[in-house]
């Protein structure tokens, strides 16, 4: 990926490397690494406080391990859940607080044998992101850890089939011979109303989300993340926003209008049947049509206490956010108020609405996103949680985008009360753009293979040699590289932020829409440093050539196989910052467009390039100075005022080169 700045791993970091990876190999079973077995049985806690620098939190954990409640091996785990939420926190600071790397692989291996499967990958996860003794280390692709989460029951089943009867007949014979695999056939599921499950079941758009949240979980202080967290209710806004306007864009694609909004008075609209099924058997919970979102019964499971009176609790929290907006402060427990329209109050309103540490009054304003996932995914009749309970499996779900868009709108009432942008914030003086040329744009529908082998169980032969196979093939959105020159004007040698961003011209009925209307429609495409020279410039750019996009994650085993490979001194390892690793999916940059070729625009800002305050920003040329959805993050009253000559628009086109069986080829008839 250009623009990636790489270095070669020692042997240090390589040893490190592996012994991550070997914690997370078929993690649903037992390990039969002999290491790992020993230490799952030797390690201790009690009387080796001094392990850790800070034991009162290994404390605080073991207590937690030994109550009669602590979650079971064969429960689901859903870091939306209170409880589960505080067990997270605990194991983290178990493995965060180990004084070196040898106890924190040694307490991992025993959180591996003894935690809830659950639990286990997604602390250790977040912990390996934001430990010193990890830094750098790469994570598995989440879909081969738990493809349970990512493929539908039927290619699950199919994939335990193979395992059962064709590999066990004729394992022996396959065993002398290069190693066999399988491929199954993943469909992806249709609806009465939903064409798009290419886009919402896309593994790429799932674990990215789920990435996501293991760089900035909601729960975690600040203190605990490896990076400067300043900003991080601007960061949940703005890949939030991102999500929604790129799933916007889709729809249009597929002839559909504006993503609906959730009316809490009327019986749902949007029944929702996920075909996913649990490692321990049990279904995702449906949502069935015709029904009213009210889970105010006393009569719940007392596992589920927490979520009484939920919808009522939803409404309260609304309001009392939407109150704060209008009286123009928060409060907090001691009544102090807090400004929301100073240059701190956006954050402020998203430490609110995120609900993370930092919250002004957490049980005043409450954890919004946590109670309208658990009442839009109908979970309240069943100790196990719906998809909008795990961060890998929300974006399946059309009720998240309404969800996403609900809690957005919150924010725009804050940028709508801060006003439009006088002319001079947007102007760059002596700056202006004269043109743009795109190549033609083209997307298409590639097949695709995962590794799906961690779905089933393996025996100590087959997991010391890797020797199971199995894949799920499906196609998958892609776009063909292109090129585009911006043609820019400078009264004066200076350097430039340029970011491109593509967003709708005409909405479903063909009609052009105002840019004070569209604004929050846009998905940006790249944002990149160029210094501009005195007189005439030509900005050329390919689509790969930024840091907001990756490339599929490396496979498990080819991931292994390159470390193997190094420490044996045969080929480098190259390392990357990790969070570039975890990106939005190169794949998924274009909508889809149409075949006759579907219009868009492309919209570029050429702005002041301001040095920011913080290492940690530099790497994404994050203007501390601006928000991250500069411009396009406040009201536009005048269209006059907000056309400034920096700013520029390009209509464009985006063609889909359509297999002739692609339908046949892609869906599962529900």
């Amino acid at each position: 990926m250009s623009g990636v700045h790489y270095k070669v791993a020692d042997k240090v970091f390589l040893e490190k490397q592996k012994d991550i990876l070997r914690l997370f190999q078929h993690v649903q079973q037992p390990t039969y690494y002999k290491d790992l077995i020993e230490f799952a049985k030797t390690f201790k806690f009690e009387g080796h406080w001094d392990q850790w620098s800070k034991p009162e939190y290994v404390k605080e954990f073991w207590q937690f391990y030994q109550e009669q409640d602590f979650l079971k091996q064969d429960e689901i785990f859903s870091v939306f859940h209170p409880m589960h939420t505080k067990y997270a926190k605990a194991l983290f600071r178990v493995f965060y607080y180990a004084k070196d790397f040898v106890t924190f692989y040694k307490s991992a291996a025993w959180a591996r044998q003894h935690v809830n499967t659950g639990l286990f990958v997604y602390v250790l996860s977040v912990a390996v992101v934001h430990s010193k003794h990890t830094k750098e280390v790469i994570l598995p692709p989440i879909y081969e850890i738990f493809p349970h989460y990512f493929f539908t029951s039927e290619v699950i089943t199919k994939a335990k089939q193979y395992k059962q009867h064709y590999w066990g007949t004729y394992k022996h014979e396959l065993e002398h011979k290069e190693k066999s695999s399988y491929t199954i056939p993943a469909e992806y599921t249709k609806y009465e109303e939903e064409w798009m499950t290419y886009f919402t079941e896309d593994i790429g758009m799932n674990a990215h989300y789920y990435y996501r949240s293991v760089f900035l979980p909601y729960w975690l202080e600040q203190e605990y993340i490896s990076f400067d967290a300043t900003k991080r209710s601007e960061w949940c806004h703005y890949y939030h926003s991102q999500i929604v306007a790129r799933y916007y864009l889709e729809r249009l694609s597929n002839g559909k209008g504006k993503i609906p909004t959730i009316n809490f008075e009327e019986p749902t609209q949007f029944e929702y049947h996920p075909a996913l099924t649990y490692f321990n058997g049990k279904p995702f919970p449906c949502r069935p049509k015709n029904v009213k979102f009210d889970l105010d019964s006393e009569e719940m499971h007392n596992s589920f206490k927490e979520f009484s009176h939920c919808l009522t609790k939803v409404e309260d929290y609304e309001k009392r956010i939407r109150d704060a907006l209008d009286l123009g402060w928060v409060y907090t427990p001691e009544g102090k108020m807090i400004d929301l329209y100073t240059k701190e109050g956006f954050e402020t309103l998203g430490k609110i609405i995120e609900c993370n540490p930092e919250s002004s009054h957490a049980r005043f304003y409450g954890n919004l996103q946590i109670f309208l996932r658990h009442l839009i995914g109908f979970s309240q009749n069943t100790l196990t949680p719906s998809v909008l309970e795990h961060y890998e499996t929300s974006l399946r779900d059309p009720m998240f985008y309404q969800i996403a868009k609900r809690i957005l709108r919150l924010f725009n009432t804050h940028q709508h009360h801060m006003g439009p942008y006088e002319k001079h914030h947007l102007l760059m003086e002596g700056i202006k753009v004269e043109d743009m040329h795109v190549d033609q744009l083209v997307t298409f529908f590639e097949q695709c293979f995962t590794d799906i082998s961690n779905a089933v169980t393996v025996d100590e032969k087959e997991f010391a040699q890797n020797s199971f196979e199995v894949y799920a093939r499906q196609f998958r959105l892609n776009h063909k590289p292109y090129n585009y020159k911006i043609q820019v004007s400078s009264d004066k040698s200076v350097d430039a932020l340029v970011k491109v961003f593509i967003g709708p011209k005409y909405d479903e009925f063909g009609h052009e829409i105002e840019m004070k209307h569209n604004y929050m429609n846009f998905f940006e495409l790249d944002r990149f440093k160029y210094t501009l020279k005195s007189g005439k410039n030509v900005i050329e750019r390919n689509s790969h050539e930024n840091k907001f996009f990756n490339n599929e994650h490396l496979t498990f085993k080819t991931l292994f196989n390159q470390v193997h490979k190094a420490l044996n001194g045969e080929e480098s390892f190259k390392m990357q910052y990790p969070a570039e690793y975890y990106n939005f999916p190169q794949r998924m940059m274009l909508p889809r467009g149409d075949a006759s070729g579907k219009t868009f625009q492309f919209f570029v800002v050429v702005t002041k390039y301001e040095a920011p305050t913080s290492d940690a920003f530099s790497e994404w040329l994050v203007d501390t100075h601006h928000s991250m959805c500069y411009p396009l993050d406040r009201p536009i009253k005048f269209e006059e005022e907000f056309w400034v000559p920096n700013f520029f628009a390009k209509d464009v086109k985006i063609y889909h080169e359509k297999h002739h069986d692609e339908e046949k080829l892609m869906y599962k008839q529900h």
